[in-house]
């Protein structure tokens, strides 16, 4: 027969799959978090992964103290350095994303091409003029 220590067991293995299978969500949305920072900020997010780190009691925007799951993951900014990146999630909530010091590419501008109808005096051409 079943006693209350097997019906404890059963509960207490129902309870862990629950928290691993909501951890599984909480992940997936966490990645989708990590991928929207880097690009906005024109990074490259590596691997399209994010990997916890650990679990830890942090301070929210609000003060008060809550569980928090830390993920990690890495990026580049030129394709040839990988950099750590650091995610805090409070249940479904971002807390903050952190990203190593990493070089800020500055958008390079476009070659200007200069037409003859331009109206646009050559350095060389005002040089001759003026001698």
């Amino acid at each position: 027969m079943i006693n209350l220590f097997d019906v404890f067991l059963l509960m207490l293995f129902a309870a862990a799959c629950a928290w691993l299978w909501r951890g599984h969500g909480i992940r997936e949305r966490a990645l989708a978090f990590a991928k929207q920072h880097c690009a906005k900020l024109d990074v490259e997010l590596l691997d399209g992964a994010v990997a916890l780190h650990r679990l830890a009691i942090l301070r929210d925007g609000k003060g008060h103290r809550r569980l928090a799951r830390l993920y990690d993951f890495e990026f580049t900014v030129t394709g040839e350095q990988r950099l750590r990146g650091h995610l805090s999630m409070f249940g479904q909530h971002l807390g903050h994303i952190e990203l190593e010091p990493h070089p800020v590419l500055e958008p390079q501008p476009e070659p200007v091409s200069i037409q003859a109808s331009d109206n646009v005096i050559r350095l060389e051409d005002w040089r001759r003029k003026a001698h």
